[in-house]
C-alpha cells in the first residue's frame, strides 16, 4: 500500500529536477512502504497507536538533501540523484532536540498539523534529557530535571490530543550518568536517580494522551545485556508505556534485534510474575552474552531455548519497535582495514571496531517503515535516525578512530599530528558535526540499501 503523499512533499523533488532543466530530466519518484496488518497481540499500554492501518508521516526533506540532488543532477548523475530523492520520499521520524517550552510546543504542533494534512501518524523523537549523550558528540539537553519536565509538558501540549508515536530519549537508559566515564561531578552533575525520575515523568505526561504510544530506550543487541535493560526499563515505568525501542542510530542486524527485543519482553514478564522462580531478579535472565555468544548468531538459539524452559506461566506483553534506517548491511567489523592496501595493525582495527557506530562506511538503508512485521510484540520497523545525517565528528580525538599513517596515507591527507586527530581516514575527510548532512554517507546508504531502492 502506498501512503498518501501531499503534493507539497512531492514538489520538492520536482523542483530539484527543474533546477537542472538543461539535463532534460522529467521527474524523480519515490515510493514509501506503509502499514498493513500485523499479526501481533495488544500492547502493554491501553491503546495501540501503531494499528494495522497506520500510515507513517513523511516530513519535509532533510536539510542538505535537495542541494545534493541538484548537485548530482548538474553533474549528470541522474541515477544517484533519483536514489537520494527516493530515500527522502520514505517516512522517517522528526527529532526535537532543544528549545524553550514555547518553542517546542510550536514545533511539535506544526509537525502534528502537517501529519494531519497527510492523514498520517508522525514518529516524534524527544531528545532533550539533561546530560544527553554523556556530554559527547550529541551533548546538550535541558539544564536540570525541573527544566526537562517543563520541556516535556510543552512537548505533550504540542501533540495536543493527536495520534503520535514518541521515541523517548535515545540512549537515555543505555548511557546512564553513572556510566559516563571521563567526566567529573563538577562538569557533569547528573545522577541515575534523576535520569530515572525524568523518564518516569515523561512517560506519565505523554501517556496521559490515549492516542500517544511511548517507547523507551532499549539500546541494541550488541550493547547492554537483557537483564540490565530489563532492570532499567522497569525502573523507568516501561509497563506504563507502549514498550521500548531498539537500534536507534545504530547498525545491528534485524534478526539479532528481533531476538534481543523478544528476550527483554520475556525477561520483563518473568521477573514481574510472583509465581516465577526469577521473580524480581532480572540479573539472572539469559541474554546475548550467555548462554549465547554475542558475536556468533548461530548460538542465539541457546538463549531462546532458555526462555522457553523458564517462562513458566509468565506471558510476555511488552512491545517494541526497531530502527532500520541504516542497518541494511549490518555493523562494519572494520577488518578490511587490516588488509592491503591499508595494512593497519590490530590495535587500530580494535579501536575502529569499537567506534563502528560512528559514521561507518559500507552501510545501507534497511527495511522500510511498516507496521506489518509478522513478529509477535514487534509493533513496527521505523526510520528513527535520519538517513544522511552525521553521527558526529568521528575522529581519533573522540576515541572512535585510530590510524597508522605510516602504513597508509593519501595525497592531501593531513601530515600534522594535531590535524590527524580531527581527521576521519575511513572517509578521507573531516566528518560533519552530529546532525549535519553528510552527502557521502547519504549516497552510500541509498546505493547500498537492503532491500534496494526502486
Amino acid at each position: 500500500m502506498r501512503p498518501h503523499l501531499s503534493r507539497r512533499r512531492l514538489r520538492w523533488a520536482s523542483a530539484a529536477v527543474a533546477a537542472s532543466a538543461a539535463l532534460a530530466v522529467g521527474s524523480v519518484t519515490g515510493i514509501s512502504s506503509a502499514a498493513a496488518s500485523p499479526a501481533t497481540p495488544a500492547g502493554a499500554a491501553a491503546t495501540r497507536t501503531i494499528s494495522p492501518d497506520t500510515r507513517f508521516f513523511l516530513p519535509p526533506p532533510s536539510s542538505g538533501a535537495p542541494q545534493q540532488i541538484v548537485s548530482l543532477l548538474k553533474a549528470h548523475d541522474l541515477k544517484d540523484a533519483a536514489l537520494i530523492a527516493e530515500m527522502e520520499a520514505i517516512p522517517r521520524a522528526v527529532w526535537f532536540t532543544s528549545g524553550t517550552p514555547a518553542q517546542v510546543t510550536q514545533q511539535v504542533r506544526q509537525t502534528m498539523a502537517e501529519a494531519t494534512i497527510e492523514r498520517a501518524v508522525p514518529v516524534l523523537v524527544a531528545y532533550d534529557i539533561p546530560g544527553r549523550d554523556c556530554a559527547q558528540y550529541s551533548a546538550g539537553g535541558a539544564l536540570d530535571q525541573s527544566a526537562y519536565e517543563a520541556w516535556i509538558d510543552a512537548f505533550a501540549a504540542g501533540i495536543g490530543g493527536g495520534k503520535a508515536v514518541v521515541i523517548l530519549e535515545p540512549d537515555a537508559l543505555g548511557n546512564m550518568p553513572s556510566g559516563c566515564g571521563g567526566v567529573t561531578p563538577a562538569d557533569y552533575p547528573f545522577t541515575d536517580a534523576e535520569r530515572i525520575a525524568e523518564i518516569q515523568y515523561a512517560v506519565s505526561a505523554l501517556e496521559a494522551d490515549p492516542s500517544v504510544s511511548v517507547y523507551l530506550d532499549g539500546t541494541h543487541s550488541a550493547w547492554q545485556s537483557v537483564g540490565t535493560m530489563t532492570q532499567r526499563l522497569l525502573e523507568a515505568n516501561v509497563q506504563n508505556a507502549q514498550g521500548f525501542f531498539l537500534n536507534v542510530s545504530n547498525y545491528q542486524p534485524t534478526p539479532n534485534l528481533i531476538d534481543y527485543g523478544t528476550w527483554i519482553s520475556d525477561c520483563i514478564a518473568m521477573v514481574t510474575d510472583p509465581s516465577n522462580p526469577f521473580y524480581n531478579n532480572p540479573g539472572s535472565c539469559a541474554s546475548q552474552y550467555y548462554p549465547a555468544t554475542e558475536s556468533d548468531f548461530s548460538t542465539w538459539g541457546l538463549t531462546t531455548a532458555w526462555y522457553a524452559q523458564n517462562m513458566g506461566n509468565a506471558v510476555a506483553s511488552t512491545h517494541f519497535v526497531i530502527d532500520t534506517s541504516r542497518n541494511g548491511d549490518g555493523p562494519n567489523s572494520m577488518t578490511q582495514y587490516a588488509n592491503a592496501p591499508y595494512d593497519q595493525p590490530a590495535s587500530v582495527i580494535g579501536t575502529l571496531a569499537g567506534g563502528n557506530w560512528c559514521n561507518p562506511p559500507d552501510s545501507g538503508l534497511g527495511l522500510k517503515p511498516t507496521a506489518s512485521t509478522g513478529v509477535p510484540l514487534l509493533d513496527a520497523y521505523l526510520w528513527v535516525k535520519t538517513p544522511g545525517q552525521s553521527d558526529g565528528q568521528c575522529d581519533a580525538a573522540g576515541g572512535v578512530r585510530a590510524w597508522d599513517y605510516a602504513d597508509y596515507t593519501q595525497p592531501g591527507w593531513p601530515t600534522d599530528t594535531a590535524d590527524q586527530q580531527l581527521f576521519d581516514p575511513l572517509w578521507g575527510i573531516d566528518d560533519p558535526a552530529a546532525g549535519a548532512w553528510f552527502p557521502q554517507q547519504a549516497l552510500q546508504l541509498a546505493q547500498d540499501a537492503n532491500p534496494s531502492l526502486p
